[in-house]
């Protein structure tokens, strides 16, 4: 598997057993090809993932489809309790993301706390581990990239601690970053706060930035995957050969 990013700086990358299949593709989010959007994928979303003559789209739908359908532990588990909170999870993270953004034109820190409550709390539903549903599945791929870049903006841009009277979700933040996948995919600290200045501060806008540091020659683990197809616009394309 090969990498080249939105900068064109070419990278290699490793997944484990998946060398030969997986075709990462960078699209350009803010000058896209008309080839995408003519011959991959009429709706002109990233990403997307071309398989068995099919295009698949929507971030979580592609991590669970490449959980189902390619090698690796799995990303979810087979506990129904378990399972039925992940989804739960899973369907709150736009309501979650929606009452954070629009909180930057005013009082942040105020507006935002039931936000953060609320993952706090679910953190506690289950005691077999650090993370929304003990070990790390794809709930925590739903949240960690968000949770990675409100945790710089509150801190350097508002001066406040997220995690401030919430233990659980300091530890899950303090455990995330232990994982050498998650590692591999988080955002340059400086990079992104110079973005969100200037689309947020200085235009009085917010735009996400979805851009990811990746080193070269790394082994990666499925999870690694899943978390760099969720912060990246790319186009993945399978082959059998």
């Amino acid at each position: 598997m090969h990498l080249l990013d939105k900068c064109s700086h070419l990278t290699s990358v490793k997944f484990e057993g998946l060398q030969d299949k997986i075709e990462l593709v960078p699209i350009d989010l803010k000058n896209r090809p008309a080839w995408y959007k003519e011959k991959v994928y009429p709706t002109n979303k990233v990403p997307s993932l071309e398989h068995n003559s099919k295009v698949l789209g929507e971030s979580l739908d592609l991590i669970r489809y490449i959980d189902a359908n390619f090698e690796g532990a799995p990303l979810f588990p087979t506990d129904p309790a378990k399972r039925e909170f992940g989804e739960q999870l899973i369907s709150h993270v736009d309501t979650f993301t929606s009452g954070i953004y629009p909180t930057f034109k005013g009082d942040p820190i105020q507006q935002t706390s039931a936000a953060f409550d609320y993952l706090e709390n679910a953190l506690g539903k289950f005691d077999d581990g650090p993370f929304f549903l003990g070990q790390f599945s794809l709930a925590d791929i739903a949240y960690v990239s968000f949770l990675e870049r409100f945790q710089i903006v509150f801190s350097e841009i508002f001066k406040h601690d997220i995690t401030a009277g919430r233990p659980k979700l300091a530890t899950w933040i303090q455990e995330g970053n232990k994982i050498d996948g998650y590692k591999q995919t988080k955002v340059d600290r400086e990079e992104y706060l110079e973005a969100f200045k200037k689309k947020f501060l200085f235009a009085k806008r917010f735009s996400c930035l979805y851009s990811v540091g990746l080193t070269e020659n790394v082994n990666c683990s499925p999870a690694a995957w899943c978390l760099k197809i969720w912060k990246c616009g790319m186009l993945l394309r399978y082959s059998s050969q």
